[in-house]
C-alpha cells in the first residue's frame, strides 16, 4: 500500500484512495467517491454487524450462512462486516443494500433465517417480522412503508457524533473512514495550527473528560504544553471495567480511526511523540480491530515519521491491562504502564507534570479524543451549541439491566433519565414496574423514580449526589433488591482494593461484612451476635463517610456511593432486611421462607427428594409441608415443583 507523502490538495487522502482502490476509472471524482462511501452501489451489498454482542448473538454464522448464499444462488456480492449500531438487543443484525434501492436492515437475523430473508429482498417482497427499518440514502429508491432507522424511538433522540459511523462503516476499511471524512482534521491540525492553538480550541469547546471526572480538556492539555519537558506523552485510557458498561469497547470496534485520529491531534497539541492505548486483555476483538487499524494508519503515513511532510512524528503503542478496575484511576493507570503494580500515587505533582517515567503525561478516557475530530472539523462553536450551559455535547451510554432495548446510546447533554428509560430504551419490560435507574458503575448511584426527570449533566446530575460516570446506566425494576444489589457493588470494589490505603482495604470488608450479615438469616443466633449485628447496621453511615473522606484514591473516595444512596432512598429495604428479615424482592436467598400450597400440592415427592436439608415432610399423594426452622432458603424445591404448589414469602 502507497504511503501518502506529497501534499497536493486538501482532499488528497480521498484522491489517493480512489486513485489506488477504485477499478471506475472513466467516471469522475464524484462519482468514484460515492462508489467508495457506498451512497450508491453497483452490486448487492450486505452488512454484517461483527462487534462482540453480533458475535455473541451468532453472527459468525450468519456471515457463514450469507456466503453460502451468495455462493449457491451465484450472486456477485459484496460481504461488509461493521461494528455494533447500539441497538445490541437486536443482534445479529444484517442490511442489504441493491443497486438504486435505500439500505435496509434486519435484526435477529438468525442463520437459520438468512435464506428466507435474503430470498424475500432480493425479489423485493419483504419479510416484516425482521425489518428494523432503512436508511435515507441521497436519490436513492426507498422500500415502501418501511420506516427510517433515524426515525425510531432507540435512535430519534440521540444525536451521533462519536457514534456516526458505528455500525455502518467498516471498522477493517480505512478507506471506508477516509472516504466519509477521515483525518481531514489531522491534516488540517498539523498544517494549520501551534500546539497552543489546538490546545485553545479544545478549551473553548468547553469539552469535559468523559471518563467521570469532567475536567475540562483543554485546560489539562494547556498545563502539560506549559511544562517543560524533553519528552512528553499521551495516554489513551480504554480500560473501562465498570460492571454492565461498554462503551470503549463499542467505539473501538464500531470506529477506530475516530479514536486514532482524536489520539494523533492531542498528541500534537502537547508535543508528545509517544502515545500509548490501554485497553483490557480481554477485549480481544477490539485488540484485533486496534492493531489492524494502526498497521494501515502507518501505511498511509498517518503515523510514524514526519506525517504529511510537517515534520511531526508519531508513533501510537498498544497496553494489555489485566482489567482491574484501579487502573481506571490515571496514576495506576501510568504504574501499570511502566510495569509495576497498578497502585494509584498521592497527587501532587498530576500526571500532566509529572506522569509516565517522570515525564508530564496526558491521560484522556477514549470518549474524549474521540471527540477530538469534530471539533477540529467543525469548530469549538459547533461543539458548544449542543448540550446545556454547563454541560456541551454529547455523552455515549451503556443501556443494560430490564430495560425492553439494551446497547449503547449517544445522547446531548440535557435530555432527562427518564427519557433514556422510557423512550430510547423502550421501558421496563415484560410489563414490570421501573425502581431505580444505577448510573456510574460500581461506585455510581442508585437514581429512584421520583428523580427520572433528572438532566443528564455534570452540575444537575450533582444536584442529586449522582454523577455520569464513564457512562454505564443499569435500569432496575421491581423484582430487584437494593441491600443486594449494595452488597453486590460493594464485593466487587472489595476485592478490586489495590489495598495501599488502609480506609479502602479494610473499610470496603467491614461495609461487606455487615451487609452479609444483613442479608443473612442464621439458624441460631446467640444476643451478642444480634447485637453485634444491629451496631454494624447503625455503624455504617459513619463508616461509609470515613471511607469517602480518608481513602487515597477515586476508588475508595467513591466506594461507599452506593451504599449510601441505597439508604437514602431505600431505607425501607434495610429495615425490612434488618428487623423483618425478610426480603420483599426474594433475591436474598437466606431471608425466603417457602411454604407449600396443600391446595396444589399433589404429593409427587419430588421436592421431598430434593430438599437437601430434609425439610420436607409428607406421603405420596398426600399435601407436603415445609419445616420451616430446617428450611435454608435454597430454592431447590420451588425450582423443582412442576406444580407451582411451592411459593415463598
Amino acid at each position: 500500500m502507497a504511503t501518502l507523502t506529497a501534499i497536493e490538495t486538501k482532499d488528497f487522502l480521498v484522491e489517493k484512495i480512489l486513485k489506488n482502490y477504485s477499478n471506475n476509472f472513466d467516471k469522475d471524482t464524484s462519482e468514484q467517491l460515492s462508489l467508495l462511501k457506498r451512497d450508491k452501489v453497483e452490486r448487492p451489498v450486505l452488512f454484517i454487524g461483527m462487534g462482540s454482542c453480533g458475535l455473541i448473538a451468532g453472527a459468525e454464522k450468519t456471515l457463514i450462512a450469507v456466503e453460502k448464499y451468495l455462493s449457491d444462488h451465484h450472486l456477485n456480492g459484496e460481504i461488509v462486516k461493521v461494528g455494533c449500531l447500539g441497538l445490541c438487543s437486536a443482534e445479529p443484525l444484517l442490511d442489504v443494500q441493491l443497486p438504486g434501492k435505500a439500505r435496509i436492515a434486519f435484526h435477529h437475523a438468525t442463520e437459520e433465517k438468512v435464506e428466507d430473508l435474503l430470498n424475500a429482498v432480493f425479489h423485493h417482497t419483504l419479510l416484516q417480522e425482521n425489518i428494523l427499518g432503512q436508511y435515507k440514502q441521497g436519490k436513492q429508491e426507498e422500500w415502501p412503508n418501511i420506516q427510517k432507522i433515524e426515525k425510531l424511538p432507540y435512535f430519534a433522540r440521540q444525536h451521533r457524533i462519536i457514534l456516526r459511523n458505528s455500525g455502518f462503516t467498516s471498522p477493517y476499511l480505512i478507506e471506508d473512514y477516509i472516504a466519509h471524512g477521515g483525518y481531514k482534521s489531522l491534516y488540517k491540525t498539523v498544517l494549520n495550527y501551534t500546539a497552543d492553538k489546538v490546545c485553545e480550541i479544545v478549551d473553548q469547546s468547553e469539552l469535559r473528560g468523559r471518563g467521570g471526572g469532567g475536567y475540562p480538556t483543554g485546560k489539562k492539555w494547556l498545563v502539560t504544553l506549559g511544562t517543560g519537558s524533553d519528552k512528553k506523552y499521551l495516554i489513551c485510557n480504554a480500560d473501562e471495567s465498570d460492571p454492565g458498561a461498554f462503551m470503549n469497547r463499542a467505539i473501538i470496534e464500531g470506529d477506530p480511526h475516530r479514536v486514532i485520529e482524536g489520539m494523533a491531534i492531542a498528541a500534537y497539541a502537547i508535543g508528545a511523540n509517544d502515545a500509548y492505548l490501554y485497553i483490557r486483555s480481554d477485549y480481544m476483538q477490539s485488540l484485533k480491530i486496534l492493531e489492524n487499524a494502526i498497521q494501515q494508519a502507518k501505511d498511509y503515513g498517518l503515523l510514524g515519521s514526519n506525517i504529511f511532510g510537517s515534520g511531526f512524528n508519531l508513533n501510537i503503542f498498544i497496553r494489555q491491562g489485566a482489567g482491574a478496575f484501579v487502573c481506571g484511576e490515571e496514576t495506576a493507570l501510568i504504574s501499570s504502564i511502566e510495569g509495576r503494580r497498578g497502585m494509584p500515587q498521592a497527587k501532587p505533582p498530576y500526571p500532566a507534570e509529572r506522569g509516565l517515567f517522570g515525564h508530564p503525561t496526558i491521560v484522556n478516557n477514549i470518549e474524549t479524543l474521540a471527540n477530538i475530530p469534530t471539533i477540529m472539523e467543525n469548530g469549538p462553536s459547533w461543539f458548544k451549541s449542543v448540550g446545556t450551559k454547563d454541560s456541551k455535547g454529547t455523552k455515549v451510554f451503556s443501556i443494560a439491566g430490564k430495560s425492553l432495548h439494551t446497547g449503547f446510546i449517544e445522547i446531548p447533554m440535557g435530555i432527562t433519565i427518564s427519557e433514556i428509560v422510557n423512550t430510547i430504551a423502550g421501558g421496563v419490560k415484560n410489563g414490570r414496574k421501573l425502581k431505580a435507574v444505577q448510573l456510574g458503575g460500581p461506585s455510581g448511584v442508585c437514581i429512584p423514580v421520583q428523580n427520572m426527570e433528572t438532566a443528564v449533566g455534570y452540575e444537575s446530575l450533582q444536584e442529586i449526589e449522582a454523577s455520569i460516570g464513564s457512562g454505564g446506566l443499569i435500569i432496575l425494576d421491581e423484582e430487584t433488591c437494593m441491600v443486594n444489589l449494595s452488597k453486590y457493588f460493594m464485593e466487587f470494589l472489595q476485592k478490586e482494593s489495590c489495598g495501599k490505603c488502609i480506609p479502602c482495604r479494610e473499610g470496603t470488608r467491614r461495609m461487606l461484612q455487615i451487609l452479609e450479615k444483613v442479608t443473612h438469616r442464621p439458624r441460631e443466633e446467640s444476643t451478642h451476635e444480634t447485637l453485634e449485628r444491629f451496631k454494624g447496621v447503625v455503624e455504617l453511615e459513619s463508616l461509609a463517610e470515613v471511607i469517602r473522606d480518608t481513602s487515597l484514591c477515586g476508588l475508595g473516595q467513591n466506594a461507599p456511593n452506593p451504599v449510601l444512596s441505597s439508604l437514602k432512598w431505600f431505607r425501607d429495604e434495610f429495615e425490612e432486611h434488618i428487623f423483618d428479615r425478610k426480603c420483599q424482592a426474594g433475591v436474598c436467598h437466606d431471608l425466603r421462607t417457602f411454604f407449600i400450597d396443600v391446595a396444589v400440592c399433589n404429593g409427587c415427592n419430588i421436592c421431598q427428594k430434593k430438599c437437601p436439608e430434609s425439610a420436607i415432610i409428607g406421603v405420596i399423594k398426600m399435601p407436603h409441608f415445609i419445616i420451616e426452622s430446617e428450611c435454608t432458603g435454597c430454592g431447590i424445591c420451588f425450582d423443582s415443583c412442576k406444580f407451582n404448589a411451592i411459593y415463598f414469602k
